[in-house]
């Protein structure tokens, strides 16, 4: 017998308008629009994710209590707190800068990868990383 798998399916990311968080998710940083499914009373269930095929998802959740909005883009308390893996690093870079995506810092080498600091519009702070050979980076 088998032991049950268990996956991360999704991290939920507050925001403050699901149509204007799609066009950022979607339109700037380059996820796909992998559900979005209306609930009723003005709620949806949306998800975005860098990877259409499957793997972790962002739940876009519009923040709805005054403690939920002052958490929108504070999720990680200022640290990198989302890391997304590439193998075109230059490609990814460009877009996201083409994009008008505030970067943090230049791009720079570890022994991990190379890896850039950008935060998405809401202020949440990103990794994008190339890492070195298959290895997992951070």
């Amino acid at each position: 017998m088998s032991s049950p798998t268990t996956r991360l399916h999704g991290v939920t990311v507050l925001v403050d308008d699901y149509d204007e968080a799609i066009a950022h998710f979607v339109g700037d940083l380059g996820f796909h629009l992998v559900e979005d499914t209306n609930l009723g009373g003005g709620k949806r269930w949306v998800r975005v994710a860098p990877d259409p095929e499957g793997g972790p998802a962002l739940l876009l959740a519009v923040a709805s209590t005054a403690e939920q909005r002052a958490a929108i883009g504070r999720q990680a308390g200022g640290l990198v707190g989302f890391f997304i893996h590439t193998t075109d690093f230059a490609a990814q870079y460009a877009r996201l800068v083409e994009r008008g995506v505030c970067m943090t810092e230049e791009p720079r080498l570890e022994p991990y990868g190379t890896v850039v600091v950008f935060e998405d519009r809401y202020g949440n702070r990103w990794d994008l990383i190339q890492p070195v050979g298959g290895h997992g980076g951070r």
